[in-house]
């Protein structure tokens, strides 16, 4: 899968699925330093993805500082044709512009992927 260098980071599309309805999420950022997928809020309130009493809440911590962010799990998550499905991702606010998500090492490393600098795509290792 081809990915995007702009502003000095690496950009991808993924496919989120809840409650049988689903939405490509452009402007994901490939982040091999965030050990949780995390996707804004805003980009799912669509598909009804909103935090709830039942929810779980997380407390990350980073370079860009403190990030609060609700867990919910999800029917699925794609990358072009890898599908992880009933997957709980990390949903917050997100003030930074132009991104829309962080792809952590929770989704990258379950789908064996390798980041191929050279010609910019995603890949994902056959086992």
């Amino acid at each position: 899968m081809k990915i995007e260098w702009k502003d000095g980071l690496l950009f991808t599309e993924i496919k989120v699925t809840f409650n049988g309805r689903s939405k490509i999420i452009n402007n994901v950022v490939i982040d091999t330093g965030a050990s949780h997928t995390l996707i804004s809020q805003d980009e799912v309130d669509e598909l009804g993805i909103r935090v709830t009493r039942d929810d779980h809440f997380i407390t990350s911590f980073g370079i860009g500082g403190e990030e609060h962010a609700f867990i919910k799990t999800i029917e699925a998550i794609e990358i072009e044709d890898y599908r992880i499905e009933n997957i709980e991702l990390d949903f917050a606010a997100f003030r930074y512009q132009g991104v829309n998500g962080l792809l952590g090492l929770d989704v990258l490393m379950a789908g064996k992927f390798n980041i191929d600098l050279n010609k910019l795509e995603l890949l994902r290792l056959q086992s």
